[in-house]
C-alpha cells in the first residue's frame, strides 16, 4: 500500500488538473479523482509490480471519462402539445377489418396456406406434411400468397403509405355477406 501512496503524492495534483480541464468543472473532476484512488487502492499490492504508476493512472482517468460519458444522457425537454401515441400503429390495427373480405378474395389456395400458417399459426413443415408437398414447395407458396395478399389489400383497401413506407390510411371495406 506504501507505494500506491507515494505513487498518489507524486502524481495527484497533475491529474487532478488534467481532469480539471478535460472535464471543465472541479465538482465532477475531484469524483472522478476519488474513483481512481479508489481503484488505485483496491490494487494493493499489484499496484507496486506496475511499471509506470503515472501511465496507470491516467489511462484508468482516460477509461474513467470515457464510461462518464457513455452513461450520460442528453434530455431535451419535449413540449407540452406533442401528441400521444402512434397513428401508424392504429392505422395497421385497423386495416385488419378490411383482412376478412380480401382474403375471401383470394383464390382457395391462397387463403388456406395463409390461414394455417399465418392466422392459425401452423408450422410451414406441418403444412407441408398435411398436404403432401416439400417444406421449400410451402415456403415458395406462401411467399406468393402473402404478396397477392398484400397486393388484394393495397388496391381493394386503398391503402397509402407515408414517406417512411409505413401504413397512414386506408379505405374501410365492409365484409362480404
Amino acid at each position: 500500500m506504501r507505494c500506491v501512496m507515494q505513487a498518489w503524492h507524486k502524481h495527484e495534483a497533475e491529474l487532478r488538473r488534467w481532469l480539471v480541464a478535460k472535464l471543465g468543472n472541479a465538482a465532477d473532476a475531484e469524483d472522478m479523482l476519488q474513483g481512481i484512488f479508489e481503484k488505485a487502492m483496491l490494487q494493493g499490492e499489484r499496484f507496486c509490480s506496475v511499471e509506470n504508476a503515472r501511465a496507470w493512472l491516467f489511462q484508468v482517468a482516460r477509461n474513467a471519462m470515457i464510461d462518464s460519458q457513455r452513461t450520460r444522457k442528453e434530455h431535451v425537454p419535449l413540449m407540452n402539445d406533442v401528441p400521444c401515441g402512434t397513428p401508424h400503429a392504429e392505422a395497421v390495427d385497423e386495416l385488419s377489418e378490411c383482412l376478412p373480405r380480401v382474403l375471401a378474395e383470394l383464390p382457395e389456395a391462397d387463403r388456406s396456406i395463409i390461414v394455417h400458417c399465418d392466422i392459425n399459426g401452423m408450422r410451414q413443415r406441418d403444412y407441408a406434411q398435411m398436404h403432401g408437398l416439400t417444406l421449400s414447395a410451402v415456403k415458395a407458396r406462401l411467399r406468393r400468397a402473402r404478396k397477392r395478399l398484400r397486393t388484394r389489400l393495397e388496391q381493394g383497401c386503398q391503402v397509402r403509405r407515408d414517406e417512411s413506407g409505413k401504413v397512414c390510411c386506408f379505405v374501410p371495406r365492409a365484409p362480404m355477406k
